[in-house]
């Protein structure tokens, strides 16, 4: 079908040796309407299985249904349902502090890198899709191509969604991919032990992704990021794991938030208007002991001009004279968790977008029949009565309401985390305020740390108590040295400062129940403040000085917050001792954490920074590590 296409692409000599041999069928998407069709296997369809055979048994590795709202994916297996944070190895000899296939295997990966190439040889018949890694419409873009058996075509629909792809007919003359991704899903019985496995093979002129499971988060969306993280290490810049949104309030000031953190941090939250109780007013908290609801009414709501949901890119030529951060969407279409939809009437503007959508979607993990309309608070189930936790739907960029196209100054960086219930009984490191404000240095931390928080939706995770993402938030991803992915965020920090920083938790402040309440709040007030200086008055030193400065009052249209969900400590049920038992608990997290970057490659500066926290410092101390503008 488009055999001939492919002389247009400048491949590596073993990938062109299968794409162009004789009894080949290859399949160079011209639209996504085809694309949707292969997902089903013809218009005649309406249901698909995508199955192989493995050792002489045919096992199904997913199942795709046709609706009339797009189609959906499935999968069998529980663990295929969400990104397993163990499924990254690298097989190569360039740096990283990743797990290197030899030393998870223990052999070398060149075997099983040609039997990927003759099984993907043998199918006969595959989708191969140009994209491009970044945002070409900046010129920030990296020819790319997947290699993807045409039956698991929902996989390839999917990663154009994702990250947009190249019509057969307006392919460019000698396209030469800078990244190649295969998908070879038999390989996680055979050689994996049914496990998601996603192999790295970097080199400075080629990057080559492998990925053995069919889940597109490690692999069409991770994997991804993982290239765009691997050409930013080699050419110094950093793509930040971040959602950004242009808020317009109903006085018609402006500020850009760019909200970072671990996922489930509260970044696709971040660009939602905010969900209402039926009297219209916005529930921030409810008290686990007594069930009493904290309410207060926001009358008019600001305006949100999303900019990007999950990948930010802040490449160097991006940057202008502002002294602020200035990034762009490294994205074509944004990967979002729907599990906080459990009914019609939740969010509105999403529920539209995905019941009568412009064009077909894709979602996953959704409960839908032959023929029906996809309803997205309808979540497949793990087991009877217990719905999978990470429900999705890609929405394409240019679907959403507002979107801002192109490039912003980030005002403001915060950085989410989940935080679990915190009281005298149960002491824990829910004693995160509101919103607290960060002194750059103590920034550069939490983005060192980035805890991943309580009760995580998106991974797979069967460990208690704190643990950390890692660098940026977006270790899981990157291929390289974390100290050198910190050295990049401190240079990056010292050069914009005149963005300011702030902390959100989501889901517990102390005793009450908040959901992603606090950080709707939290965007409310610092838009309509029409300014990102705090007076002195108005900050007081956090008990924690992890947490930077915590507000002394708040004041959000008329609604006086409660002093307990700025500085925890003050709430009846937590109290000074057990906030500075959460404290203890968060300040041997972050020294147990931080040790790792203690080496010579680290910036001088930042081993100031590190230092300093091993001492216990005052926020002041970490003030003056880097004075802001």
């Amino acid at each position: 079908m488009s055999n001939s296409k492919i002389n247009r692409m400048v491949l590596p000599e073993q990938i062109e040796a299968i794409l162009k041999a004789d009894d080949m069928e290859i399949i160079i998407p011209n639209s996504k309407a085809e694309l949707f069709e292969l997902a089903l296997g013809g218009k005649e369809n309406n249901t698909w299985d995508v199955s192989y055979d493995v050792n002489g048994e045919t096992i199904r590795e997913a199942y795709v249904v046709r609706c009339k709202n797009g189609i959906v994916a499935n999968f069998d297996d529980l663990s295929m349902r969400r990104r397993d944070p163990n499924s990254m190895v690298i097989a190569d000899d360039l740096p990283t502090d990743k797990p290197t296939y030899e030393e998870r295997f223990g052999e070398s990966f060149d075997a099983t890198r040609r039997e990927t190439f003759k099984w993907l040889k043998d199918q006969k018949k595959l989708i191969v899709l140009p994209f491009y890694s970044g945002n070409e419409d900046i010129d920030i873009g990296y020819a790319s191509v997947a290699v993807i058996p045409a039956n698991a075509a929902f996989f390839a629909a999917a990663l154009a969604d994702l990250q947009g792809f190249v019509p057969a007919d307006s392919l460019p003359n000698r396209f030469k991919p800078k990244a190649i991704i295969y998908v070879a899903p038999p390989f996680r019985h055979t050689k994996f032990d049914g496990k998601q496995i996603v192999v790295h093979k970097r080199g400075f002129d080629l990057h080559e992704v492998f990925s053995y499971n069919l889940y597109p988060g490690p692999s069409a969306k991770k994997g991804v990021y993982s290239i765009l993280l691997d050409i930013g290490e080699q050419e110094n810049w950093a793509t930040l794991h971040a959602s950004t949104v242009k808020i317009v309030t109903p006085y018609d000031l402006a500020l850009t938030i760019m909200h970072e953190g671990a996922s489930g941090g509260g970044k696709s939250e971040m660009t939602e208007q905010f969900h209402r109780q039926p009297d219209g007013r916005l529930l921030l908290g409810k008290n686990i002991f007594t069930e009493a609801e904290t309410l207060i009414n926001i009358t008019d709501t600001s305006e949100l001009f999303p900019v990007t949901d999950d990948m930010a890119l802040a490449h160097p030529s991006l940057q202008n004279s502002s002294n602020k951060l200035v990034v762009a969407d490294a994205e074509y279409g944004w990967f979002l968790r729907v599990d906080h939809i459990k009914e019609y009437g939740t969010d509105p503007e999403l529920e539209k977008a995905c019941l009568t959508p412009e064009e077909p979607l894709i979602f996953l993990n959704m409960d839908a029949v032959p023929d029906s309309t996809c309803l997205i608070w309808e979540h497949i189930e793990d087991a009877p009565g217990k719905p999978c936790p990470n429900p999705r739907v890609i929405i394409p960029r240019h679907l959403k309401k507002n979107i801002v196209q192109g490039i912003v100054e980030v005002d403001i960086r915060s950085f989410g985390v989940r935080t679990p219930p915190t009281t005298k009984e149960n002491p824990n490191y829910g004693i995160i305020g509101m919103f607290h404000v960060l002194p750059p240095a103590l920034a550069w931390l939490w983005r060192l740390i980035a805890p991943r928080g309580f009760a995580n939706p998106s991974i797979i995770d069967n460990t208690k108590g704190m643990k950390s993402e890692g660098v940026g938030s977006y270790w899981p991803f990157a291929t390289g040295k974390r100290v050198d992915q910190a050295n990049l965020l401190l240079r990056q920090i010292k050069k914009s400062l005149s963005t300011r920083y702030i902390l959100i938790p989501n889901q517990y402040i102390g005793a009450y129940k908040v959901g992603f309440a606090g950080e709707w709040a939290t965007r409310e007030y610092l838009s309509r403040r029409g300014a990102v200086q705090f007076r002195k008055e108005s900050l007081t030193p956090s008990r924690c000085p992890l947490l930077g400065y915590a507000l002394n009052s708040v004041k959000l249209d008329g609604n006086v917050i409660p002093k307990g969900f700025l500085q925890v400590n003050y709430q009846t049920e937590v109290g000074n001792e057990a906030y500075d038992e959460g404290a203890k608990i968060l300040t041997d997290f972050f020294k147990e954490q931080l040790e790792p970057f203690n080496v010579k490659e680290l910036d001088s500066l930042g081993k100031q920074i590190i230092d300093a926290c091993m001492k216990d410092a005052s926020v002041e101390d970490y003030f003056n590590l880097i004075p802001k503008l």
